[in-house]
């Protein structure tokens, strides 16, 4: 018995020291991918494909939030599924709010970012009636982009769900 007690001790030690040993920013890192993680189970509305499918693009833009990239054509990458700034004009004339909340929200509202990246994949999935087509046109409609970012989207969903990530679902 008293040794099953040393080697909980043991472990206890070892749980507090890595729980002590977390650094702001990572603590920070970890809160908002559990953020994010709430967004697109809220975003997916129960419909397992379209949460995977999320996941999926996620995984594939690895922002955060926060995240502002630059791009070489001079527009910006923004949030946790990488919204690109070209769409802050058109998100502002839909929802009626400033060009620079739409921006700053993008970047920094979890759900929200979440929440766009739904309805564009939505809106090119209703437009070219393909999914894996409306994943590449998530990211470009230059066919080579397109066709390279299909690829990485599918391994990252099988990196993340196995080798069949939708079975019968889709």
């Amino acid at each position: 018995m008293s040794n099953l007690w040393g080697l909980l001790t043991a472990a206890m030690i070892v749980i507090s020291m890595s729980i002590v040993h977390i650094t702001p920013a990572k603590a920070t890192q970890l809160a908002g991918d559990v953020e994010v993680a709430r967004c697109i189970r809220l975003a997916s509305n129960g419909k397992g494909w379209l949460e995977k499918t999320l996941w999926g693009l996620r995984d594939q833009e690895a922002g955060w939030i926060g995240a502002k990239i630059r791009n070489v054509d001079g527009s910006y990458d923004l949030g946790p599924l990488q919204i690109n700034s070209w769409w802050v004009p058109r998100i502002s004339a839909l929802v009626h709010r400033s060009e620079s909340e739409i921006w700053h929200r993008l970047q920094h509202e979890a759900c929200f970012n979440v929440y766009t990246a739904r309805w564009i994949f939505l809106t090119e999935l209703q437009g070219v009636r393909n999914y894996w087509t409306a994943i590449g046109r998530y990211h470009s409609r230059v066919t080579w982009r397109k066709n390279l970012y299909i690829h990485n989207v599918g391994i990252r969903l099988i990196a993340r769900f196995g080798p069949d990530p939708f079975g019968k679902e889709k």
